[in-house]
């Protein structure tokens, strides 16, 4: 079997990109300021609240979740309701008829491992460790993993979610055909671990102010002298 090539590889001129990091960083804690983690869910609460927003809006999910937390007292209830049931409570989410017996069967396989519905475990276990048990879980992959290990336990993981993913590339952090599995790796590489969870805040809060998807507020952007789309499409224009 070919060996798996480490996304890492697949980036031309690193050193240039990671240079990069630096003067971005310190623009944008002067726009968006300087944040701490701080947990606002436990990791159940996080790894179940990332299923249900796959492919949906933060309004969406945050629906779908307060419905789940409302009609079933705990997560053992959750994992042997009906289905039919769970499928009509987390409807909003969108998918519903896959997310709920995905729910279910990750659920399961928490309470197997753990003999409790916590995955606090991971806590113990090392970064890598703890990313692959993760990414073992059918429906969950790297994005779903790094959110949980940086928002509930404030471990050194680097989500990339489409904001990110659209804003890194044309910053220049990561090269265009890079695929967003991979692009969690790189920037790890490009940011300190010790500002992932700030970086990943700010990247987030910059590509829905200013770096839109359709129509970049390039002229009022504080970090536009270190980007790479701009600069390009200043010197077409």
């Amino acid at each position: 079997m070919p060996r798996k090539r480490d996304p890492l590889e697949k980036v031309d001129n690193l050193p240039a990109r990671r240079a990069k990091y630096a003067p971005i960083a310190a623009a944008l804690t002067e726009v968006y300021g300087t944040l701490d983690w701080s947990r606002n869910q436990d990791g159940m609460d996080e790894l179940i609240s990332c299923i249900l927003s796959q492919s949906t809006n933060d309004t969406n999910r945050d629906r779908a979740f307060a419905r789940l937390k409302e009609s079933y007292p705990n997560w053992e209830a959750v994992r042997f309701a009906d289905l039919a049931e769970l499928t009509d409570v987390i409807r909003p989410a969108g998918l519903a008829n896959q997310k709920a017996p995905r729910i279910q069967n990750v659920l399961g396989v928490i309470f197997d491992e753990a003999g409790e519905y916590s995955i606090d475990f991971l806590d113990d276990l090392s970064i890598d460790e703890a990313k692959a048990w993760l990414n073992s879980l059918r429906g969950v992959g790297p994005k779903t993993a790094a959110i949980v290990l940086c928002f509930a336990y404030g471990r050194p993981a680097f989500p990339v979610d489409t904001h990110i993913y659209r804003v890194s590339k044309r910053i220049g952090f990561l090269p265009e055909k890079l695929s967003a599995n991979d692009a969690h790796p790189v920037m790890e590489a490009i940011a300190p671990a010790s500002d992932y969870y700030q970086f990943h805040i700010q990247l987030i809060q910059h590509g829905r102010d200013t770096c839109h998807a359709r129509k970049p507020a390039c002229e009022r952007c504080p970090i536009s002298d270190h980007c790479d789309y701009f600069l390009a499409t200043e010197n077409i224009g």
